[in-house]
């Protein structure tokens, strides 16, 4: 299936120059859906996956139950919506292509996960590569955290970057890659 088919294009949304990609169309075709969230579980290879709101969850979620690979959801939220206690949650900022912002995430929510030896390894999965601000920012954010579970001490490493949809012109292709392989189910060509 060309997933490209299903999406929808919005020129200059959110302002002048920014092509939006609506990935939503998915939700109101079912064997489509079907076959994205099999595609992305046969490319998870870690038992965590983060992800970024609020569109990321709607095809991440499906993993807990569709795959045995996939056993924790870390969620990347804007301010002001995941409560926490006092030194859980972690502010990153991320640039985005029209302009700077912060995400954030609970290190007691990468805690729930499965560790792998000495490590969380993490699946970071998006909806869309653009500039790749937003995946680098996070990754990087990842990549320093220790985790503390039952007095040992665990590191945790982005292994993977999953993405629906590419704009292969637009991003660091070095940059992102010393950090881990990329993969995509779609790739829209620049002008």
């Amino acid at each position: 299936m060309n997933y490209l088919d299903i999406i929808n294009h919005y020129p200059d949304f959110p302002k002048k120059g920014i092509d939006f990609i609506d990935i939503l169309p998915f939700l109101h075709e079912k064997e489509a859906y079907n076959e994205l969230i099999a595609d992305i579980a046969s490319h998870v290879h870690c038992p965590n996956v983060a992800t970024v709101e609020a569109r990321g969850f709607l095809f991440a979620a499906p993993l807990l139950v569709t795959t045995q690979t996939v056993r924790n959801i870390i969620p990347i939220r804007k301010k002001g919506k995941l409560p926490f206690s006092e030194g859980d949650l972690h502010d990153v900022k991320i640039e985005k292509e029209y302009g700077s912002d912060h995400v954030f995430y609970r290190l007691s929510d990468i805690a729930a996960g499965v560790p792998e030896g000495d490590t969380f390894n993490i699946t970071l999965f998006d909806d869309i590569l653009a500039t790749g601000g937003t995946a680098i920012g996070i990754a990087e954010a990842l990549n320093r955290e220790i985790i503390l579970l039952n007095g040992k001490e665990y590191k945790v490493k982005v292994k993977e970057f999953l993405f629906m949809v590419e704009f292969p012109d637009l991003y660091d292709h070095h940059r992102i890659n010393a950090i881990a392989p990329v993969h995509s189910f779609a790739q829209v060509a620049g002008d």
